[in-house]
């Protein structure tokens, strides 16, 4: 198999971590090189990995298969447009664009173009998600928490696309159904956008689900809960770990099982307890080559444009709802 000519766009924090692993994964990618605008962080990125800096976004896309686009939030729709419009393959980190107007247009220019598109929604490779993401089943009620320490990196945009849309993208992912409708609170406490939110996402099949972020708390927090029919599934994105508990027929001969005997002429049911293996994996390394294999495959990317689309739609329709209460208060 021809390898995969990769190119990166972008070279800050997250932009070396793509660069890093891209180098790791040398029998999908021949890395060709990466452009940042800024100086010192080309120097930087050029010391560290001793890999071609390209003069522009444009002579790094001309010269690859496929871009890897690692910069602001802001600067996506510019980069992934010209990369569609050149026949290139381009994984693109969340929020997929700064609006829904530009990711709804990135769709239709990848249709057109016949490329594949990821987006890097990395919480779908958390081996403690992928632990456990096969039991979903009709998914009735979801509570995130996702909480963050103060950090002036990603201020440029909300808590919402900043923190929340990786747990919208996950309750998208597993509820099967319309959005009907949507309501949020939150507050701009120490930059210009919102720093807390919590939001109430209501589908048409009747789940509904509670997504609170924040990034001015004491401590870190990543923790998702899912209830359905005689099921509750935790999961915990920041310690990797997964917790699966059942009602099920009683099993005589499981003593660690807790019984429940409702009385009232219903049969008695055990509650089991499973904690799955979990595999050691870097979900981003996951994600990279799981871009590679939907290349040389030719199969649908792990988390399309669609589904950035979606999670930027639905992260929009709260972040109304919050200028929307806001006005009110102020008025």
């Amino acid at each position: 198999m021809n390898k995969i000519r990769l190119g990166i766009l972008g070279a800050g924090h997250l932009g070396k971590i793509h660069i890093k692993l891209s180098l790791d994964l040398k029998d999908q990618f021949e890395v060709t090189g990466f452009y940042d605008p800024e100086p010192e962080k080309e120097s930087e990125a050029k010391n560290q990995f001793n890999i071609p800096s390209f003069s522009s976004m444009e002579a790094l896309v001309d010269a690859s298969d496929a871009v890897c686009i690692v910069t602001p939030t802001l600067s996506h729709y510019e980069c992934a447009t010209y990369a569609l419009r050149n026949g290139k393959h381009i994984f693109i980190e969340k929020p997929v664009t700064h609006t829904v107007d530009e990711a709804k247009k990135l769709v239709d220019l990848a249709h057109e173009a016949k490329v594949k598109v990821q987006v890097g929604h990395i919480e779908r490779f958390n081996p403690a998600f992928t632990s456990v993401k096969d039991h979903f089943d009709h998914v009735m009620f979801v509570e995130t928490h996702r909480l963050a320490q103060f950090n002036p990196r990603g201020t440029d945009v909300s808590v919402v696309l900043d923190l929340m849309i990786h747990d919208i993208d996950i309750v998208l992912s597993v509820v099967k159904a319309n959005l009907r409708r949507t309501s949020a609170s939150g507050v701009a406490v120490i930059s210009e956008t919102p720093d807390i939110c919590n939001a109430r996402l209501e589908f048409d099949n009747g789940c509904v689900a509670n997504l609170t972020a924040s990034r001015i708390s004491l401590k870190n927090m990543r923790k998702s809960r899912f209830f359905q029919k005689n099921a509750y599934i935790s999961v915990d994105f920041l310690e990797k770990k997964s917790e699966l508990v059942r009602l099920q027929d009683v099993d005589p001969n499981n003593p660690f099982a807790i019984t429940i005997d409702p009385e009232n002429g219903k049969e008695a049911k055990q509650l089991t307890f499973k904690n799955p293996d979990i595999q050691t994996a870097n979900a981003l390394l996951e994600e990279l080559s799981a871009f590679a294999d939907c290349i040389a495959n030719d199969t649908k990317p792990a988390v399309t444009i669609e589904d950035g689309f979606q999670a930027i739609q639905v992260a929009n329709q709260i972040l109304d709802q919050l200028s929307y209460s806001n006005s009110i208060f102020a008025a």
